[in-house]
């Protein structure tokens, strides 16, 4: 039985070292989008008294997720996977991420905050990244910083934190083109 449970955790970590090479080859290619979910944070629901311009009021990135995104932008250097912008969240761990990572000010881009919990508003804001990743036609990569759950509805993956999803256009959604992790 242990055998067995040992040979399933290798193939996995196998799968996910695949999975990994097969998003860099993407990414150093460029011309692709990438939805970054914002890297390791302290807790995990913002406090009652939430503001989104006080880092105070919020979940940060733990010295273990600066870590992470100085991982993250030491391994797109190293890569050779070039960059042509950076959008993030306006909340405070998405906006570090992209600092650590990028070594650049991010462009703050509503939408990619956390979903609204009205449907209207949340569409709106998915509609918004949408026509931003469809309008993208750089050579280099289009990074957006964001959060688990702006992602999976994208996409209807569920990224780690600090993960990358590669992605493009398919029809009314996104197709997965790979993944990285970090």
């Amino acid at each position: 039985m242990i055998r067995f449970v040992l040979a399933l955790f290798l193939l996995a970590v196998l799968a996910v070292a695949h999975a990994t090479d097969a998003g860099w080859a993407l990414l150093r290619d460029g011309g692709h989008v990438v939805l970054l979910r914002h890297a390791l944070v302290t807790g995990t629901t913002d406090p009652a008294n939430f503001d989104i311009d006080s880092c105070a009021t919020q979940v940060n990135l733990s010295a273990r997720g600066k870590q992470q995104a100085s991982k993250i932008g030491a391994l797109f250097g190293a890569r050779a996977a070039p960059i042509e912008r950076v959008l993030s969240s306006r909340y405070c761990r998405c906006l570090d991420t992209a600092r650590i990572a990028f070594e650049a000010e991010p462009e703050l881009f509503a939408p990619l905050d956390l979903l609204k919990s009205d449907s209207a508003e949340k569409a709106a804001q998915l509609d918004a990244v949408m026509k931003e990743i469809r309008g993208y036609s750089g050579s280099d990569n289009l990074v957006m910083v964001t959060h688990l759950e702006n992602i999976q509805a994208l996409t209807g993956v569920s990224p780690r934190e600090g993960e990358a999803v590669v992605v493009e256009p398919q029809g009314d959604g996104l197709r997965v083109l790979g993944r990285v992790t970090f």
